[in-house]
């Protein structure tokens, strides 16, 4: 979005956000967290203080805001897994904010000669789709959507969501979203907690479908003309980042004046296999190569997903402030970019 004459010399406001949690981690504990049917969740329970360093890692490497650690908690399953009560388990979600909360004031006490007022990191409720605790991949297709009833989704969530908002979020992510009717549901749930907002972002199988196979623009708008009131942005994550710029190009044409906010945070690229973990990695172009695209195409909240690590959100930060930079340069000096042109 190049800015056009007359415009203002200050760019649009992007947000940060934080990498792949499981992912960092990892770098923390030195234990196989895939597979595990709690995946990272389980470390809310069994290294506590590993989490609140994990959070700090993307916090020191400029994070704008910090995801919890319960894309795959829900009390049905910390009962079923770790032998702990309903109430406990509830206990253990609103434990995961007040964990990134102990993370976000460590950070500010450390950096705070050196942050600005506007500078104060938000704590964002992660609330992962409902097949994520089936544990039997239906959450990479959203296949159980075809047979689970939505009060039986709704029933699922409702607990989770509320242990977030009780605990203190600043907003809601509701992502990896693999179907229309699940995200459908969450938008008409979220009412159920009128001073709480929300992103929603998407999995997506290609450059222009859900997981499931609904078109991503399509359901995104009408999520978006479902709950604008509480929704903040909409967009996709936990994707390949070569499949992003197609998802969103094009999506605000209709709404040139009124634009609705777009996030993305898709994986690195790199593909899983059952036998040996992650690889390719030296195969994928870093996700920071397709920032600066991605901003001109309308995003306004960039991060990664699995497989990104702190560093990785650094170098994305630089790649932002290096967007920043030429906004306002071609904001100053038009005619620069029209002599480049001819």
């Amino acid at each position: 979005m190049t800015p056009t004459n007359g415009e203002g010399a200050e760019p649009p406001h992007i947000v940060i956000l934080d990498g792949g949690f499981s992912t960092q981690l990892s770098c923390h504990v030195g234990h196989v967290i895939d597979g595990d049917p709690l995946w990272s969740a389980r470390f809310l329970y069994t290294h506590p203080e590993e989490v609140v360093n994990t959070h700090l890692d993307f916090l020191r490497a400029g994070a704008d805001l910090i995801i919890t650690n319960t894309y795959q908690a829900s009390v049905e399953g910390f009962v079923e897994h770790l032998g702990i009560t309903a109430e406990e388990s509830f206990e253990l979600i609103v434990r995961a904010v007040e964990l990134a909360k102990r993370a976000r004031s460590a950070y500010l006490e450390e950096y705070q000669d050196y942050l600005q007022n506007d500078r104060i990191p938000l704590i964002v409720g992660s609330v992962g789709p409902y097949g994520a605790h089936l544990h039997d991949g239906s959450e990479y297709d959203g296949s159980y959507a075809d047979t689970t009833p939505v009060e039986t989704m709704k029933a699922w969530h409702r607990p989770r969501i509320q242990a977030l908002v009780q605990a203190g979020v600043d907003l809601l992510a509701l992502e990896t979203i693999p179907c229309q009717e699940e995200a459908e549901m969450l938008c008409d749930l979220l009412r159920e907690f009128p001073h709480m907002k929300a992103w929603i972002a998407f999995s997506c199988k290609d450059n222009q479908s859900i997981a499931h196979g609904e078109s991503f623009q399509k359901v995104a708008k009408k999520c978006w003309e479902t709950n604008p009131d509480q929704l903040v942005a909409v967009g996709v994550n936990c994707c390949a980042p070569s499949f992003v710029s197609n998802l969103v190009k094009g999506f605000n044409d209709d709404r040139p004046h009124d634009p609705i906010p777009l996030i993305v945070y898709p994986n690195s690229g790199e593909k899983y296999n059952p036998q040996i973990g992650w690889i390719d990695r030296d195969k994928c172009e870093a996700v920071e190569v397709f920032v600066q695209e991605w901003l001109e195409l309308g995003v306004r909240y960039v991060g990664g997903c699995c497989r990104t690590y702190a560093a990785d959100v650094s170098r994305i930060r630089n790649q932002v402030h290096c967007w920043r930079d030429r906004w306002r340069f071609q904001a100053k000096y038009p005619y620069a970019q029209n002599n480049n042109a001819e």
